[in-house]
């Protein structure tokens, strides 16, 4: 069949035509009747326009800080001990012989045998204190003289009050009159006279050592 002849073919064109044709009258439709002015004003519509805030990113994290690392002292070399070295001491000489001798060596001495000392005396013993205090008659030779001389309170002899004090004292080995004190009272308004009376008045003899002396003092209204 010829190729050629076929495409000559009017009749295989009218299809394509036909369609130009319906297009084109369809168009001019659409003018006449003012379908293009709706499109146009459909396109003309209003135009939305919106703002589109930017997204800012977070602020990066802060740089952690790393403490620097801890310095560390070098470890101390090992202790080796020096060697030991053994010093071998140098070997002794044997003694010479310088001189030969025919004569025997004396006889040993007998031992001297010294006499034991002769014992030594032991002092004697400290006399035992006294067993409890002296009579202030005894010791002090003006004791009764001091006694009768003492003058009564004049609170007391008021009062018509009567009592006993009891001294007790020491008398050092030259005889003097130390560490007074009053053992017991009857009543305090005589102690102060008491007390002045042995302390002022009162006169006694060394025993050779300290002893205690008790001194008993009695107001009586006469």
């Amino acid at each position: 069949m010829d190729y050629a002849r076929q495409q000559r073919n009017p009749s295989r064109h009218l299809v394509g035509i036909g369609g130009v044709v319906l297009f084109h009258a369809l168009l001019i439709y659409g003018l006449v009747n003012g379908l293009a002015r709706k499109i146009v004003e459909v396109v003309k519509g209003p135009i939305e326009v919106k703002v589109i805030e930017e997204v800012k990113a977070p602020p990066p994290p802060p740089a952690e800080i790393v403490p620097p690392p801890p310095k560390l002292a070098a470890p101390p070399p090992p202790f080796i001990p020096p060697p030991e070295i053994n010093i071998a001491p140098p070997p002794t000489p044997a003694p010479a012989i310088t001189a030969v001798t025919r004569e025997a060596p004396p006889a040993p001495m007998a031992p001297v045998i010294q006499p034991p000392p002769p014992p030594v005396a032991k002092a004697p013993p400290p006399p035992p204190p006294p067993s409890g205090p002296k009579s202030a008659r005894v010791v002090c030779p003006n004791y009764v003289q001091v006694m009768s001389s003492i003058s009564y309170p004049r609170e007391a002899l008021l009062d018509g009050i009567e009592g006993d004090v009891l001294l007790e004292f020491t008398v050092t080995g030259s005889g003097e009159i130390k560490d007074v004190e009053i053992k017991s009272s009857s009543n305090r308004i005589f102690n102060r006279v008491a007390l002045g009376a042995i302390q002022s008045g009162l006169t006694c003899k060394g025993q050779g050592q300290d002893v205690r002396v008790q001194a008993p003092v009695s107001f009586k209204i006469r």
